[in-house]
C-alpha cells in the first residue's frame, strides 16, 4: 500500500537525499572572477561525459538541479549509451514508485480516524456497538455525493427470500435512500427523536414514505439530506447516551431487538443496500471492516433460532426432534464463518431458548463471510450459497432457509 510522499512513510524510506555533484567535479571547475554590474551573464562550465554521467542516477529520481537536469538531458541527446543507461534507471525508479489507482483505500477512514484518536481522545466518544452504523453510513454518504442527478433514477434491484422463494422490486436509487430513512425512523423513534412518519413495521413505514416521495415535489438533494442529517442524529444521541440505552427496545413489528443490536441491523442493511446502490450506478464498493462484520454476522447468528422457530410456525419447515427446556443444551448445528469477519457458532435446533454446544453437534455447516450475508440479505438462495455441509441435511436444511428468511426488502 503506497502513501503520498509528504506522509513520511513508504516513500521518504526509498526516496534518497537530493545528490549534490560530486566533489571532483566542484573541485575540477574552472573558478571565474565574480560579475561586474551591467556585465553580460557567463555561461555555465561544460561538465565532462564522466560527471554528466555520474549524475544519472540523480536525474532518474528527479534529485538534480534545474542546471543539472538541463545538462544532462542535452547530453543524452549526443551520448547513445548514457541515453541507454538512463532508460534503465528510470524504469528502476518507476517499479520503486508503483502508480496509484484513483480509488481510496477501504481502510483509509479508518486508520486516519485512529490515528486523531490516538493523538486527541474523543471528548464523547462513539459507543462500539455504534460504530459500524457509523462507519458503513460514512461510506454510503460518501458514493452519494460521487454520483449524478441522473444516477438518482438509476434502476436498483431490491431482492429478498420470503417463505420458499426469491422475490424482489426494482426501484431507484432514490427509493433505496428513502427506504433506509424510513426504517431509521424506528431506531429514532426509540431514542425519543423526532419522527415524522406514522409507527408501522419497516414495510409500512417504506410504502408510505415512497408514496409521499411520488408526489414530486420532493428531490434527490432532499432526500440525501433527511437521511444524513437522521443518521448523523442517531450517532450523536447515542454517543451521549452511551451504554445506559443499549438495551431499550426497539420495536419493528415482527421482532424486537435491544437498541445494540438494531445499530448493528441497521448498520447492515446500510452495507447492503449500499451494494445495491453501487452495482446500479457501476461504482466500487468494498465489505465492511473485518470486525465490524464479525459482530454483523454474531447478530444474524444470534437471530437464526427464532427464525427457525418462526418457519416452524408457519408451517415452512418440519417440528422439532426433541423438545429442549429452555437453558438446557440440545442439538446443535455448528456454523463455521471462514474469511474476513469469520468465527464458530453452535445454532440450537430444537428449541430458540436451548443452548447450543459442541457436544450436541449434529450437523456443521462452512460459508465464506460475505456469502453468509448474501443469504442472510436474500441475495442468493438457500441452494445457490456456497456452503460445505456435514451431518444431519434436514438440520441444515433449516438453518440455511432460516438465514434467508432473515432478509426483508
Amino acid at each position: 500500500m503506497s502513501t503520498s510522499p509528504g506522509s513520511g512513510s513508504d516513500d521518504d524510506a526509498v526516496r534518497p537525499a537530493r545528490i549534490p555533484p560530486p566533489r571532483a567535479a566542484a573541485d575540477d571547475a574552472p573558478r571565474l572572477p565574480p560579475a561586474t554590474p551591467g556585465a553580460p551573464a557567463r555561461q555555465a562550465p561544460e561538465r565532462s561525459h564522466p560527471v554528466l554521467k555520474s549524475l544519472l542516477g540523480a536525474w532518474a529520481l528527479a534529485a538534480c538541479s534545474p542546471e543539472e537536469t538541463a545538462a544532462v538531458e542535452e547530453h543524452l541527446t549526443d551520448c547513445a549509451p548514457c541515453a541507454e543507461e538512463a532508460v534503465r534507471l528510470r524504469d528502476a525508479v518507476a517499479l520503486l514508485h508503483p502508480e496509484d489507482g484513483l480509488d481510496l483505500d477501504p481502510t483509509l477512514r479508518s486508520r486516519v480516524l485512529a490515528g486523531a484518536l490516538g493523538r486527541r481522545p474523543a471528548r464523547i466518544p462513539v459507543p462500539c456497538w455504534a460504530g459500524p452504523y457509523e462507519a458503513e453510513t460514512a461510506r454510503l454518504d460518501a458514493l452519494l455525493h460521487d454520483i449524478g442527478e441522473a444516477e438518482w433514477r438509476a434502476p436498483v434491484r431490491l431482492a429478498w427470500f420470503k417463505g420458499r422463494r426469491s422475490v424482489g422490486r426494482e426501484v431507484t436509487v432514490a427509493a433505496v435512500i428513502s427506504h433506509l430513512a424510513a426504517v431509521d425512523g424506528i431506531v429514532a423513534g426509540a431514542l425519543g427523536l423526532a419522527d415524522p412518519q406514522s409507527p408501522g413495521t419497516p414495510d409500512e413505514r417504506t410504502a408510505a414514505r415512497w408514496a409521499a416521495d411520488a408526489s414530486g415535489r420532493t428531490t434527490s438533494g432532499e432526500v440525501h439530506s433527511a437521511w444524513r442529517h437522521q443518521g448523523r442524529a442517531l450517532i450523536r444521541t447515542a454517543s451521549f447516551a452511551g451504554d445506559r440505552v443499549a438495551g431499550t427496545p426497539v420495536e419493528y413489528g415482527p421482532f424486537c431487538l435491544p437498541l445494540r443490536d438494531a445499530f448493528l441491523e441497521r448498520a447492515f442493511e446500510c452495507w447492503v443496500h449500499a451494494e445495491d446502490v453501487a452495482e446500479a450506478v457501476d461504482y466500487p464498493y468494498q465489505p465492511p471492516a473485518s470486525p465490524d462484520l464479525h459482530h454483523m454476522i454474531d447478530l444474524a447468528a444470534r437471530m437464526l433460532p427464532l427464525a427457525i422457530a418462526g418457519r416452524r410456525r408457519a408451517g415452512l419447515a418440519p417440528p422439532p426432534r426433541t423438545l429442549v427446556a429452555a437453558g438446557a443444551p440440545g442439538r446443535a448445528l455448528h456454523l463455521e464463518v471462514e474469511g474476513r469477519g469469520g468465527g464458530h457458532w453452535y445454532i440450537p435446533l430444537d428449541s430458540p431458548g436451548a443452548v447450543g454446544t459442541r457436544e450436541g453437534e449434529v450437523a456443521h455447516v462452512a460459508l465464506d463471510g460475505v456469502e453468509f450475508c448474501r443469504l442472510a440479505s436474500g441475495r442468493v438462495s438457500p441452494e445457490e450459497a456456497a456452503a460445505g455441509s456435514l451431518g444431519d441435511a434436514q438440520a441444515v436444511c433449516d438453518v440455511l432457509y432460516a438465514m434467508a428468511s432473515l432478509s426483508r426488502m
